[in-house]
């Protein structure tokens, strides 16, 4: 559980061999070739209302017990797990930040679009800014953008494409997915989190960004403040996976506590 002594920190996130990788390869190929301007804009209006249902935190942290991720190239288990071996992960590191624990229980949750009928290429995976350019670290970058139409497009195939330099990630559109979906659904719904939290779930699978170091010629002040906080949650998110899964019935209660405090009740998804 502790990310500091991951057995070989450099076997995460291998996409180049392993037995996941067909399948990861093919996830990250219809996500390039679909998620455009477009597409975003339309996903943003589909779910933006909040009625897809209705249900408390627990309740979509067990929707997950149905969901493997296929755009993952370390887990074969159910995600709801790896909700539970992240904020427990969290929880040792940071005891003191209780409202830390809960973003790693949180962080995976909108991935429920999946279970909506979203295909998972607009659910899972790494995230990446729309309307311009993808950068080097982008997964896949050579291999999986040849059809993507919004490259052919001079407004959106350039380094800042539709942006200005240094506009701030909170104007960027982001590819439509489990971070901007959940992020949405915790304003909707008026999370009692600091701002890190909504940063660390709405950014976390950006790796391009927090990891690859691309993509700052977007960034504020504010962004660059806030890169840590995403840089330390990652740590947890990526290095707490491993195949023993815990024992998610003693664990509920303390969650159950920390939902009741930071949002409590039946919320609207």
């Amino acid at each position: 559980m502790d990310p500091e002594k991951a057995k070989d920190k450099g076997s995460f996130r291998n996409y180049e061999a392993g037995p996941l990788l067909d399948r990861v390869f093919a996830t990250y190929k219809l996500m390039h070739t679909y998620q455009t301007v477009d597409f975003v804009r339309k996903k943003h209006i589909q779910f933006g209302g909040f009625s897809y249902k209705k249900m408390t935190v627990l309740e979509a942290v067990d929707m997950l017990d149905e969901l493997v991720d296929e755009s993952d190239p370390d887990v074969d288990f159910p995600n709801s797990y790896h909700a539970f071996q992240t904020a427990e992960g969290i929880r040792k590191a940071h005891p003191d930040k209780d409202w830390f624990h809960l973003v790693g229980l949180l962080h995976d949750l909108g991935k429920v679009l999946v279970l909506a009928g979203e295909p998972q290429w607009a659910v899972v995976g790494d995230t990446f800014p729309v309307g311009c350019q993808p950068q080097a670290s982008v997964v896949f970058r050579e291999s999986t953008f040849q059809d993507n139409p919004d490259l052919q497009d001079p407004r959106y195939s350039t380094e800042l494409g539709m942006y200005q330099p240094h506009c701030g990630l909170e104007n960027v559109l982001m590819s439509w997915g489990h971070d901007e979906y959940m992020y949405q659904v915790m304003k909707f719904n008026k999370f009692a989190l600091p701002p890190e939290a909504f940063y660390m779930i709405r950014f976390h699978s950006f790796y391009p960004w927090h990891t690859g170091g691309d993509y700052r010629q977007l960034c504020s002040e504010l962004d660059l403040a806030m890169l840590p906080w995403v840089q330390e949650f990652s740590k947890f998110d990526l290095y707490t996976k491993c195949p023993e899964l815990p024992d998610v019935a003693t664990l509920r209660p303390y969650y159950q506590g920390l939902i009741d405090k930071y949002c409590p009740g039946v919320l609207s998804w």
